[in-house]
C-alpha cells in the first residue's frame, strides 16, 4: 500500500517523507487556502515546493469545471513537474477531460468519487487514480469501507490498472481497514499515519526494557 500525505503544510510533509514511508502527496484549494497560499504564482511555486520534498506522487488540482478550461489548467499543471498528477473531479467533463489528459500521457486523480458507479467511469476514461471520499459517506450514516470493497472487487474483474486512493481518512484504524479490503493508496493527515506507531503495550514494554537494563547497569557498578 502507498502512503500519500493530505496537506499543503510543508512542515508536515517533511516530517513524513523524514518517516520514510511517504509515496506522494494530495492537495486541493481548500488545504493551500488553510496555508495562507493564494493566488495562482504562489499557488504553483508551492507545488514546487512539495516536488522538491518527496519523491512522486504529488497531487495538484484544477480550479475549472469546464472541458476546455481542464484541459488547459490541467496541461499547464503536469508541465510543472513530472511528479504532477492532475486532480479532476468527478463530474461528466471531467471524465471527459480524464480520457483526454490519460491519451497525452498525462497521470491523473479523480476526485470527489461517492459511487462504485462515478469510479468505474474514472477506470474507463483512464485514470490514474479514483478518490473514494471514506470519511464524508461515514459522515451521512453510510459505511465508507463498502465502497473500497466494492470498487475493489469491479476493477479486479476487468483488471482496471486505476489504483485506488481512499480519501478522506480519520483515523489509523481507517487505514488498517483499508488495507484489508486492498485499497492501493490511502491519503490522510499525518496524525492517522503517526498514530500507526502507537500502541501502550509497546510504551510499557519499552520502559520496562529501559528500567531492567538501568537495573542491570547500576548492579554492576
Amino acid at each position: 500500500m502507498k502512503f500519500f500525505i493530505d496537506t499543503a503544510n510543508l512542515d508536515q510533509i517533511k516530517e513524513a517523507q523524514d518517516l520514510g514511508v511517504l509515496d506522494g502527496v494530495t492537495t486541493n484549494p481548500t488545504l493551500m487556502a488553510k496555508e495562507g497560499i493564494t493566488g495562482e504564482a504562489n499557488v504553483t511555486a508551492h507545488y514546487l515546493a512539495i516536488c522538491d520534498i518527496v519523491d512522486d506522487n504529488v497531487s495538484a488540482e484544477v480550479i475549472s469545471t469546464t472541458y476546455d478550461e481542464m484541459i488547459k489548467e490541467g496541461e499547464a499543471l503536469a508541465k510543472l513537474n513530472p511528479k504532477i498528477v492532475v486532480k479532476i473531479p468527478m463530474i461528466k467533463d471531467g471524465v471527459k477531460a480524464i480520457k483526454y489528459l490519460t491519451s497525452k500521457g498525462i497521470r491523473t486523480n479523480c476526485t470527489l468519487i461517492f459511487s462504485a458507479g462515478q469510479a468505474l467511469l474514472a477506470a474507463k476514461a483512464g485514470a490514474s487514480y479514483v478518490s473514494p471520499f471514506l470519511g464524508r459517506l461515514d459522515d451521512i450514516g453510510n459505511d465508507g469501507l463498502n465502497l473500497i470493497e466494492d470498487i475493489r472487487l469491479i476493477f479486479d474483474n476487468y483488471e482496471y490498472p486505476t489504483e485506488i486512493l481512499a480519501a478522506s481518512i480519520r483515523s489509523p484504524l481507517h487505514i488498517i481497514n483499508c488495507a484489508k479490503l486492498g485499497a492501493d493508496v490511502i491519503t490522510s493527515p499525518l496524525s492517522a499515519i503517526v498514530g500507526l506507531l502507537k500502541h501502550p503495550l509497546t510504551d510499557s514494554g519499552l520502559a520496562q526494557f529501559l528500567a531492567d537494563h538501568d537495573k542491570a547497569a547500576k548492579a554492576a557498578l
